[in-house]
């Protein structure tokens, strides 16, 4: 007999929403308004139903299916930060390696995201129409989460000096004294309060993804400084300085993105594919899918299915704890959880990683997330249905965190799984049949058999779309990259994004190649721009 999870997982009083929680709960106070108030959500399957009704039961019910302890919980061990990492067997035996992305993979996926993505007014308790809610972000890898709106519009994020536009960075007090070799470390700037001075909060969220906004903002000075030295710019204004370096900034980190990111990601093979034919079932140029922006010229919406439920993938790849630093020559290494909710919010050094907190430890040694060759880079998590631990207790709900929720409900995958019912997102099954792709068979989600969100489907007939692709890319790529829905999902509005952008190299110069220096001529790299941006000191 069909089980209903919402008797299972719902009894009496065990609904975790709260009354009037929207997403705007989400400490971000940048940016403060949408750039462009046209540019909602759309759908890429207008025509497929709701993979369960839209109630408040099925999102209670989703919800306890997402909290700790439920089917999703990894169930790690987090007493001990090192041991997780050491002694995986015992402490996270749930959270496999994936020996072919590296540990920093997950949050250039988060920068990414960061960059084209941010639904930052919907309600979490009440259901939405994504040609209704606000993207805050531009639909383009065009790094407007880290250039604002430029000098002119953003002049608290920028310094001219010597006639040359760079970002604002500032020393972190004391980490010479707790960094291999003395090197002093840089922080993204802050005000009194410790509030991150930056395009978007969420770049502030941990210490690994703000240190990378210290290495793009890095890596923007250094180019400035590359190119103000070449014959040819040398009379060059300020501003026509600025504009090229931004153009060699982006025009880098795009090829990263075609390069690196999506390869490893979705694979080789399916991205020659969407990049020979174009993206099928994300269709940019249909009028539903643009809108005008105010200087006149049109830009494409983002779907719904990947902004709420394909592309947070990357929270699989999270791992409870990491090697932030190596810590001081001859001394011991900065080992932490990501978040710790048991930590006091106070501390102005807590032993996680939450962001909003300037501490002479808090920064990063980048040869533990990507590959320098020198032995020290860790793996990532394979993508599967399982999440690490301390992701179903996000700080945020005792006092305000950036980047993360205070409304109380602190597990993301009950966040991600509730906006599923919130915007009637299709089920996994009904978008592999609609892209004619194989789809997974009951048996294959069998830990879902027992439950069902209406008298029709169980919820492994019928499954959330985020649940859906990560068992796809569990079941069918033993969770090294993403499975045939996932990838092609991924893909195309990646390559949709940039192919409708007009100033990305993929349009605007399709053959060009990166002309920074890197470790190879004519590649670039996510190692490359961290050495080239200045933000690796030798161990």
């Amino acid at each position: 007999m069909k089980k209903q999870l919402i008797a299972a997982l719902a009894p009496l009083g065990m609904c975790l929403l709260v009354e009037g929680a929207v997403a705007d709960t989400v400490v971000a106070p940048r940016p403060a308004r949408a750039m462009h108030p046209d540019n909602v959500f759309t759908r890429m399957y207008p025509d497929l139903p709701a993979f369960a009704p839209q109630t408040a039961d099925a999102r209670a019910a989703l919800q306890q299916m997402g909290e700790r302890g439920g089917m999703i919980d990894a169930n790690d061990n987090l007493s001990d930060p090192i041991q997780s990492i050491l002694n995986p067997a015992v402490f996270s035996p749930n959270n496999p390696d994936n020996p072919n992305m590296s540990a920093g993979m997950t949050f250039l996926g988060q920068f990414l995201d960061h960059d084209i993505t941010f639904d930052k007014r919907s309600a979490l308790n009440a259901n939405a129409n994504p040609m209704a809610t606000v993207n805050f972000r531009t639909a383009a890898f065009d790094l407007d989460s880290v250039y604002g709106e430029g000098p002119s519009g953003s002049p608290e994020l920028y310094v001219n000096s010597g006639g040359r536009i760079k970002f604002i960075l500032q020393a972190i007090p004391g980490s010479g004294a707790v960094s291999r070799h003395g090197a002093v470390r840089n922080d993204v700037p802050r005000d009194a309060g410790n509030v991150a001075r930056v395009a978007d909060s969420r770049n502030d969220e941990n210490i690994v993804i703000s240190q990378l906004q210290v290495a793009v903002l890095s890596f923007h000075n250094k180019v400035t400084d590359h190119l103000a030295a070449q014959p040819a710019w040398r009379n060059a204004s300020p501003q026509q300085l600025f504009d090229e370096a931004r153009r060699l900034v982006t025009w880098h980190y795009q090829w990263i993105i075609l390069h690196e990111f999506l390869p490893k990601t979705i694979g080789q093979d399916r991205l020659d594919a969407i990049l020979r034919s174009g993206p099928v079932y994300y269709r940019p140029k249909a009028a539903v899918n643009r809108f005008v922006a105010g200087d006149g010229h049109e830009m494409p919406r983002i779907p719904i299915e990947f902004a709420a439920s394909v592309y947070r993938f990357g929270h699989s790849q999270v791992r409870p704890s990491y090697r932030v630093n190596f810590g001081p020559t001859g001394g011991a290494p900065f080992f932490a959880l990501v978040f710790d909710d048991h930590e006091n919010p106070a501390s102005s050094d807590p032993n996680d990683m939450r962001g909003g907190k300037r501490a002479a430890r808090r920064f990063v040694d980048w040869q533990t997330f990507f590959d320098f060759g020198d032995g020290n880079v860790r793996p990532n998590k394979r993508i599967d249905a399982r999440l690490s631990s301390v992701l179903m207790q996000l700080p945020g709900s005792r006092a305000p965190s950036p980047g993360l929720p205070s409304d109380g409900v602190q597990s993301l995958p009950a966040r991600t799984l509730t906006r599923h019912i919130n915007f009637g997102l299709p089920s996994g099954q009904a978008c592999a049949r609609k892209m004619h792709m194989p789809v997974l068979a009951a048996n294959q989600l069998s830990e879902l058999a027992p439950y069902a969100l209406d008298s029709r489907n169980t919820m492994a007939t019928s499954t959330p779309l985020f649940f859906y692709v990560l068992k796809e890319a569990e079941v069918m790529e033993h969770g090294l990259r993403l499975g045939p829905v996932g990838s092609r999902i991924v893909g195309e509005v990646f390559v949709g994004l940039l192919k409708e952008d007009d100033g990305s190299y993929l349009r605007a110069a399709p053959d060009w190649k990166p002309t920074l220096p890197g470790s190879q001529p004519g590649n670039f790299r996510m190692r490359d721009l961290l050495q080239f941006a200045g933000v690796v000191p030798p161990l």
